[in-house]
């Protein structure tokens, strides 16, 4: 049998994680001299190479000296953190990687407890040491002092490190060492990562780890072979965490990784990692084992969602003009077709038939879906994101969810980032000089603090503050926090908008529109410069006379109107109002359409 490492990639996000799996995929002949191959051939996902950002976990394999190496890639978003808990126990050893600049940040020090919990032994590969500002050794100490911090023991202190640069294709055991090629990374890997121990004499078991539907095989789980030995065509059973039994049938297809495919084999042995084809309810943290086999494999609790949202039907006078999915069946069926395969989401059928509230890690993870829904033809309205309190089992206070948020900001700008945070209830825990003449200060804040902050905070650096959030824990609720100062500009008539009337609003506020735009009655256009709403007519033409011709049209210049991509809509919206999203518009709007019945509700709201 060919001899097996299994080792899974973690950094965190934007540290160089996908293009060092393609530079091994390159280096150990994965590819053929000629063939065309993408850059970050890993991230096959179209949001995934528009975003630049691994979103799904995925599985390659190469060879080097007659070992077999199977690489699981990681994102390295904390919001898809929920991938990376499982999949490190599929893997024997994880090359922690680290930018040599940065050093390390949040999510390394997220996925880097994870591994030191499970026991692995990580080696560290310090990336991009040849950009100007690399400190390569300076941050070999940090991460040692991360390494303490967590608890890491003697064994896991004494780390082996290489330093890389993935973009042009070399490791090397020191810094200014030979920049050939990979080799001294593939030997490190082979010295330092166990043949993965297991017993082929036992009854087959495997614990799913990652979970996909294919419109040909249909439901594909993949993980680690625990013990046996499994063929196609064999009997299967999947018994859950508690071992109450799944569902039982048989291995219609067993694939294993080769490079960047899955291939079909007809046998597996413990040890490797495989994709089995053939159950219809099976899902992620479930034992699929032979028929005899009775115990489950512990699987890791995933961490609870911390942001709800609620997905509704598109109700606006423009619904189904856009997308050819707009009814809550099919909404419903897509959104338990997505909790199915990504496990760190929930979905809950609220008392409106017409709405489901989702419930994930973060705004991105929940932003990622609702873009890949709008791609597929979905329309959709979507409230404004709002935090899952708890109660303290012990104390029975009410607890709200904590990020901590590592802020990189140049030193003038570090008093206002500061005093925005305080409005949030954020609390300051450190502050010291970062890399490149940059301030590192590190906060506790409320996540509900946080919702939409990032455009404001990239507005008070002038674009230069760098800012990652973590899930840190929960703490006793905060208190209030100030929501937006201003109010909005609403159309009060449905219509095209027109020039004229664009260019007499521009004072009021900015406009969110241009002219020629389709709006209707209760559609945000604008924002009012000052506190609270006002009504307004965007498609007012000029009264034309004798004396004032139609052709003088031509000198109004218009600001140009400030567009929001999904996430900053999600973010700027107030509880009152919704986003609407069809395959080709993003639009603001409030929950009421009609004036009448939005003052109903404030007044309501108000004696409540």
């Amino acid at each position: 049998m060919t001899e097996l490492r299994n080792i899974a990639i973690i950094a965190h996000v934007d540290h160089g994680k996908t293009t060092l799996v393609d530079q091994l995929l390159k280096q150990s002949g994965a590819f053929r001299a000629n063939q065309q191959v993408a850059e970050r051939a890993m991230d096959s996902n179209d949001l995934e190479r528009e975003r630049g950002i691994t979103i799904l976990a995925k599985c390659a394999s190469v060879e080097w000296q007659g070992v077999r190496i199977n690489i699981v890639d990681t994102p390295g978003h904390a919001d898809f953190g929920g991938e990376v808990e499982r999949i490190l126990s599929m893997v024997d050893g994880v090359l922690l990687l680290v930018d040599a600049s940065e050093g390390p940040m949040p999510q390394t020090k997220f996925v880097t407890t994870k591994a030191l919990q499970i026991g692995l032994k990580p080696i560290l590969v310090i990336n991009k040491v040849d950009k100007p500002d690399a400190r390569p050794y300076e941050v070999q100490d940090e991460v040692f002092d991360l390494f303490s911090v967590l608890d890491a023991n003697d064994e896991q202190l004494d780390f082996p490190t290489v330093f890389a640069s993935a973009k042009a294709g070399w490791a090397a055991e020191a810094p200014d060492g030979p920049q050939d090629d990979m080799s001294a990374l593939f030997e490190v890997i082979l010295k330092h990562v166990q043949q993965p121990t297991a017993d082929e004499s036992k009854p087959f078991s495997m614990l799913a780890t990652l979970l996909e539907a294919d419109p040909y095989l249909g439901r594909i789980l993949t993980g680690r072979i625990h013990t046996g030995t499994v063929k196609v065509n064999s009997p299967l059973k999947a018994i859950d965490r508690d071992g109450k039994v799944v569902e039982q049938g048989r291995i219609t297809k067993l694939l294993a990784f080769r490079g960047l495919d899955r291939v079909p084999v007809d046998e597996a042995g413990a040890g490797d990692l495989v994709a089995i084809a053939g159950l219809s309810t099976a899902t992620v943290a479930d034992t699929l084992g032979a028929p005899e086999n009775e115990t489950p494999i512990p699987a890791t609790p995933i961490d609870p969602p911390t942001l709800a949202m609620t997905f509704a039907i598109n109700n606006s006078p423009l619904a189904g003009t856009e997308g050819s999915k707009v009814t809550s069946r099919v909404i419903r069926d897509r959104l338990l077709r997505e909790s199915e395969g990504n496990v760190a989401i929930r979905i809950t059928e609220t008392d409106d038939k017409d709405a489901f509230e989702v419930a994930g890690r973060g705004e991105l993870q929940l932003g990622v879906l609702i873009e890949q829904m709008r791609r597929e033809g979905f329309e959709l309205s979507i409230s404004r994101p709002r935090v899952l309190y708890r109660t303290n089992p012990d104390t029975g206070e009410r607890e709200e969810p904590i990020e901590e948020a590592v802020v990189d900001v140049d030193e003038e700008y570090a008093g206002v980032v500061v005093e925005s945070m305080s409005t949030r209830k954020a609390e300051m825990v450190e502050m010291r000089p970062g890399g490149g003449g940059k301030t590192r200060i590190v906060f506790h804040a409320p996540s509900r603090g946080m919702i939409g902050y990032h455009g404001q905070f990239l507005t008070e650096t002038r674009g230069t503050g760098i800012m990652n959030r973590l899930f840190h824990g929960y703490a006793k609720f905060k208190g209030p926090i100030g929501s937006r100062r201003t109010g909005v500009l609403i159309s009060n008539a449905p219509g095209k908008t027109v020039a004229y009337s664009l260019w007499n609003l521009e004072g009021r506020g900015a406009l969110f529109v241009g002219p020629g735009v389709k709006v209707y009655e209760g559609m945000i256009v604008g924002e009012n410069s000052r506190p609270g709403d006002l009504d307004v007519n965007p498609l007012k033409g000029k009264q034309l006379t004798n004396i004032r011709a139609s052709g003088t049209d031509e000198n109004i210049r218009l600001t140009p109107p400030k567009r929001f991509s999904l996430e900053q809509s999600l973010a700027y919206i107030s509880d009152d109002e919704l986003v609407e999203v069809t395959p080709e518009n993003i639009r603001l709007r409030k929950r009421y359409l009609d004036p009448h019945e939005r003052k109903r509700a404030q007044r309501a709201e108000t004696a409540a």
